[in-house]
């Protein structure tokens, strides 16, 4: 199945795809998120009860939904499945969207940086151009715990700009983390682009 507002089945960025979230990647996924807890707004380990739920109740509905708040995709480095995310909170009157990104966890890990960084900006790139040339959005927007340097530099590094930090925002182990928040419009897009 593909989401009624995508104009591809996929998109291409060098050996990086994505295409519309795919049933079968759902429990691959939901253990990802259970090892990633930290990073997420999740706050108790998933079931595949509670996987199949949420994808039946909001993933599927969502691909003809034309008011969709979610467009989630599988994302794939030579066609082998390295992560998933997409835009959230799809906001279609102010044309605004925030990214969700999460990789395999061996990915994510800080011996890994050099691997994160593309794989996190190869996202990027490809989120950017669905969202401001097929979608006609005009602002993309990231929220982050600030225990993820490199995530946050990789933001930076592909046009996200600081705009905020929320104090104290999130409890993680044991302690209060503010959060950031980056965000992109259209117009820097286009000008880096042209």
């Amino acid at each position: 199945m593909s989401y009624i507002h995508l104009k591809q089945q996929c998109y291409i960025q060098g050996t990086y795809k994505v295409t519309s979230i795919r049933e079968e990647d759902m429990f691959v996924i939901k253990q990802w998120r259970n090892e990633q807890m930290d990073v997420l707004r999740q706050n108790q380990v998933l079931t595949d009860k509670d996987q199949l739920r949420y994808f039946s109740n909001v993933v599927l509905p969502s691909y003809s939904d034309p008011a969709t708040r979610i467009i989630l995709f599988s994302f794939f480095l030579n066609e082998e499945l390295i992560g998933y995310g997409g835009l959230t909170n799809l906001d279609w009157i102010n044309k605004r969207a925030e990214i969700s990104y999460l990789v395999k966890t061996d990915r994510s890990k800080e011996a890994n940086a050099g691997q994160y960084t593309a794989d996190f900006s190869a996202f990027l790139k490809l989120m950017k151009r669905i969202a401001f040339n097929d979608l006609e959005l005009n602002r993309l927007y990231t929220e982050t715990f600030d225990i993820r340097p490199l995530h946050i530099q990789v933001l930076q590094d592909n046009g996200f700009l600081y705009e905020g930090r929320m104090k104290e925002h999130v409890f993680i182990n044991g302690r209060f983390v503010d959060s950031l928040l980056h965000g992109c419009i259209k117009e820097y897009y286009e000008h880096a682009e042209g």
